[in-house]
Parts: C-alpha cells; structure tokens; sequence
C-alpha cells in the first residue's frame, strides 16, 4: 500500500473510538476498509486512495480497560475538502468491529496548511531579524562606521609635546582648543578637523604659540572645570571667540547638532571674561566671599614666610573641624563613586562639585585654581606633596582611599575610606 507522509497531506482526520469488548488493532483496521467498501464509489474507495496515495497511513491506537476498548484513529488526506468530509463521515457508519459493538466519532478534521502557514510566518520573522542585525547593515550605517574610522585614524599630534589634534591645524585659519583628546575624537567624528586638546589645565607653549597666528575658539565643557581651563587660557594665550557644551555636559559626549549650535553661539573673548566674573560671584555667597577676601592676603610675596613658618602641629589641631554626619556621608558616596576612575572631585562649601580632574592634575589644579576649594575627594592616596599644595590653598578637607600623612601632622582633615565606613 502507498503512504502518504504527514509533511504531504493537506489534511488529517481525527476520531475517537468506543468499543463495547476487547479487539485488537487490526480488527479496527479491516472493518474500516471492508464496511466502507463500495459505500463511497469507485473515485472514493479507500483502498485505491491509498494505493494512489491520496489517503495516507491509517494510525489506529486502541487501549483496553475493564473489558472495553478505547482508541483513537488518524486518517491523513490529500483530498480536497469536501472529498476529505465525505470520507470522515463514511467513518462514522461503522457500529460493530468483529463482535463487539462500536461507536466511531470524527472529532475535527485539521487543516495542516494552517499549522504550518503558522510555522512559516515565526520562521519568516526569525530570519529577517537575523538579516537586519546581521547580514544587511543600513546603508547610512555602513556609510557613518567607515567614516567614523577613516576620521578616527585621522588623528595626529601637534608640536614638540605632540598634542592630540585633527589634521587640519596647520592649513586651517580657525583652530577650535579643547580639554583632551577624547573631545578631539568627537569633533573629528563629526567632521571638524581643525580642533587641538590642552591635555591638562597648564596650556602648553605649543597652544599660546598657535593663538597668535590663528583665529581661536576655545571650546570647553559645561561645568566649573570649563571655566578653570578659560582662566587658565585667557592668562597665557590670545583667544578670540569662546563656546561651551550644554550645561552640565561634556564636549567628548555631545551629539554635532548640540556642536554645531555651540559654534553658532559662540561669543567674543572680551565677553567671556565678563561673564566668567559674574559667574564666579553669583556662586559666592557673602560669607565665602568675606573668606576669601581674607585668603588673598598672603599673596605670592608673602607665600615663602607662610611655609618657612608653618605653625607647629599643636597650633594647628584647635583649628581643625570635625565632618558632621551630612558632610560624611557625601564625601563616602562621592568617594565610591570615584573607585576605578583615578580622578577626583574639587568641592565648594556647599559641597557642590567645582569640576573632576584626573589625578595627574590635581595639583596643577587645586595650584591654579587658588583659593575656594572646600574639600577634594580622590580615587587615590593621599601624598604629602597634595597637602602642601592644599594648605597653600586653604582646603579644609581632604578624602582619599587612604592617606601617607597622619591627621596630627596637617591642620587639613584628612578622611579615609575606613575612616568613613566607621
């Protein structure tokens, strides 16, 4: 006899069986083809379906229990179907298998197409989401990578202290300066090749070169270290124009929309030192100011007496102040924070972040800065050379993951990690 294989058929027919005694699984068979003989004509008789494999492998399954047999009987057909309906039906005429009474009833008759349209459907979805991530890339997407990487490797150094730069500083008339080479990197990506990175709050001799052959735009971030880095450049080159990321971001970080807009709005030198003033007293409160006042005293030539005649440790410690509670917990959440990143934070007394550095720069910073900086937390330890350099500049605090120099040695309160977790 011909089959037909499940994957062939169009439909399966599915019924139920109930038996009144014990038969076998043969029995079921050859009274469904011997009273069905004739029943149908010659077009539909189930024999010659199957031998031309128009109906495929009857699938009898019978159980017996307390002398009764149950079962199920699958019917596979590639008949259209109102030749597969005749067929079910035809089923149900059969009342006795061998001498037992029987009872045959189609349940449904399942169209196969169905289930696999189903199949071909998720399968289809499956396969063109792996095409999209995989194997067919935007265009745009491959056009913006290979620019970003030719634009990338375009990167050079300047001068004798090879500063990260674009490849156009030297035939372009307009330089733009900023902060590192990481925001080079993004001007570059955005197709800006005349921009050159500081590399640090000390300007370099090869910038204040370049600022009096160029026109120069000094592009910096927009937080408090921006303006470190415009008093910085405004005290030992000639700048032209000034721009500032959005407040609170980054240049490295700003999308070229957010670039071109800064570019646009840029603003004269002249008027950015004025507005670098009022920005610096609209931070200041009054008794910051008065404070500050009185650390300008000591100016440089007096700074060689100050050193020469630190008072002794014990003059000192009556000085020192205790971190109530609030202070420490801000400093012990801004320090774990800092794990992993090797910079530190510049604080006023509010707490309020003046600017991040890393920790090569910290001195230069706390240094150039002068006075105002209330407490400086650190990814790092604490030398003796950085509390020089903080009591030259009247910091109160000092935090770091832990410290080379003993708290009765400064009159700076010096907190460590452990110092915190207490």
């Amino acid at each position: 006899m011909g089959k037909i294989s499940p994957v062939s058929s169009k439909y399966i027919i599915h019924s139920s069986i109930d038996i009144e005694g014990v038969v076998d699984r043969p029995d079921v068979i050859g009274a469904i083809f011997g009273q069905t003989e004739g029943l149908l004509g010659a077009e539909l008789e189930l024999r010659e379906l199957q031998r031309s494999g128009r109906i495929g492998r009857i699938e009898v399954n019978v159980d017996t229990k307390t002398g009764k047999t149950k079962g199920t009987i699958i019917v596979p057909s590639s008949l259209d179907k109102a030749e597969t309906s005749i067929v079910g039906a035809a089923l149900e005429i059969i009342q006795r298998i061998g001498p037992c009474n029987a009872k045959i009833a189609v349940q449904k008759i399942e169209d196969v197409r169905i289930s696999k349209r189903a199949f071909v459907i998720e399968r289809a979805k499956e396969l063109l989401k792996t095409m999209m991530e995989d194997t067919m890339p935007d265009s745009q997407e491959l056009a913006d990578e290979v620019a970003y990487s030719v634009r990338v490797m375009e990167i050079t150094e300047y001068g004798n202290e090879r500063l990260p730069a674009g490849p156009a500083i030297d035939e372009s008339v307009e330089v733009i300066v900023v902060e590192g080479r990481a925001d080079v990197l993004n001007l570059l990506k955005h197709g800006f090749k005349n921009a050159i990175a500081v590399n640090g709050t000390s300007v370099p001799q090869d910038i204040i070169d370049l600022t009096k052959r160029k026109v120069v735009t000094a592009f910096v971030d927009g937080d408090r270290g921006g303006n470190l880095i415009l008093k910085e450049l405004f005290n030992v080159a000639d700048l032209d124009y000034v721009t500032r990321a959005p407040a609170g971001k980054e240049v490295e970080e700003i999308t070229k929309k957010e670039i071109h807009k800064a570019i646009r709005s840029r603003i004269s030198a002249e008027q950015a030192k004025l507005e670098i003033g009022k920005d610096i007293d609209r931070i200041d409160d009054s008794p910051r100011r008065q404070l500050f006042q009185q650390q300008k005293r000591p100016l440089m030539p007096a700074r060689p007496p100050m050193m020469a005649q630190r008072p002794p440790v014990p003059v000192a410690a009556p000085r020192r102040m205790q971190a109530n509670p609030q202070e420490a917990k801000a400093f012990k959440a801004m320090l774990e924070n800092l794990i992993g990143t090797r910079g530190a934070q510049l604080l006023d007394e509010k707490l309020n972040v003046m600017g991040k550095v890393p920790l090569s720069e910290l001195g230069s910073t706390i240094a150039s800065l002068g006075k105002g900086v209330y407490a400086v937390v650190l990814d790092g330890t604490i030398e003796r050379e950085l509390v020089g350099t903080c009591e030259k500049t009247n910091v109160q605090y000092l935090v770091g993951m832990d410290s080379r120099v003993a708290s009765s040695e400064t009159r700076i309160n010096i907190l460590t990690a452990s110092n915190l977790q207490q």
